[in-house]
């Protein structure tokens, strides 16, 4: 029942928030995506829905072809990709939910939604240097679990399909956390795999978890952006319909295939686009501007 519920909830979700976002683009004329958004949110969420993630690609592109300031890069990718990762949720809640403890499954979508709803107006305010040097982190520490994927070193995990109490506790209260670090761009499905994967559960059924719980938290945290936030509308529907058709067929035509190569160069993208933001970061004699919060942000 409570697996039925959740993937019901994620469809109305994805409604909602495409009706919300098309409305919003429409009222500020921005209806018609860019081309360069729908390639990346294709190329980018095919490779993630195979296994590679598309946040941290996504970043370091939008950097390097300075698509957007450096602060809003982080809530322009969250709102873009949250319906994708509701149609990567419903699939594998629709494969694999059913093996995974419903409570595990629910108990951590609603902590990243409380997290995701919470980090927006904290990522939205916070002066450049900070976003800068967080997003430059989180891409270094992404470099280093595609590093360790790649090597065969990420922890193999159990057969276990729940958790003990006390560490369902822990995973809970990381996913609250996982949801804030949303709205700076750092994606919860490497922490999570290896979280659940050290604590013994089987690997595959993580994908569920932070499936689901990202799809919820970005549409809590999506719709907060649009409303309050002033990003480019058109890159934000470009993202999200290049990656839905890419989604899908990665999930059932593609399924699988070697990406080791493409890995070892998303290392070496990510981490350079990593470097050069905390560099920028260590470089900056100020803070961001107030004039230049107030213009990001529109109450």
């Amino acid at each position: 029942m409570i697996l039925f519920a959740l993937i019901a909830a994620l469809v109305v979700a994805a409604t909602g928030l495409s009706a919300y976002l098309l409305s919003a683009a429409f009222r500020s004329g921005q209806l018609i995506p860019t081309a360069e958004g729908l390639v990346v949110g294709a190329v980018t969420n095919f490779f993630d829905t195979l296994g590679i993630g598309s946040f941290a690609p996504t970043i370091a592109w939008l950097r390097f072809r300075r698509l957007v300031d450096d602060r809003l890069i982080p809530l322009t990718m969250r709102s873009g990709y949250t319906i994708p990762a509701i149609v990567q949720g419903v699939i594998f809640l629709v494969l694999l939910g059913v093996k995974v403890d419903p409570r595990l499954l629910l108990a951590c979508s609603v902590a990243m939604v409380a997290g995701g709803y919470a980090g927006v107006p904290i990522a939205a305010g916070t002066p450049i240097r900070l976003v800068q040097t967080v997003v430059g982190t989180a891409l270094l520490v992404a470099a280093f679990f595609y590093s360790l994927s790649n090597l065969g070193m990420m922890p193999a995990g159990g057969t276990a399909t729940s958790l003990p109490l006390p560490l369902a506790a822990v995973v809970v209260a990381a996913h609250f956390g996982f949801g804030v670090l949303l709205s700076f761009g750092v994606g919860n499905y490497a922490p999570t795999l290896a979280m659940l994967s050290m604590m013994g559960m089987d690997p595959r059924l993580a994908f569920p978890i932070m499936a689901a719980a990202a799809g919820f938290a970005g549409t809590a945290a999506s719709a907060r952006c649009i409303r309050t936030v002033r990003l480019d509308l058109r890159l934000v529907l470009g993202l999200a319909i290049g990656a839905i058709p890419a989604v899908l067929i990665a999930a059932f035509i593609v399924k699988e295939m070697p990406v080791t190569t493409l890995r070892w160069l998303v290392v070496v993208v990510v981490t350079y686009a990593g470097a050069t933001l905390l560099l920028t970061a260590a470089r900056r004699g100020r803070l961001v501007p107030q004039d230049a919060a107030q213009t990001a942000v529109a109450d």
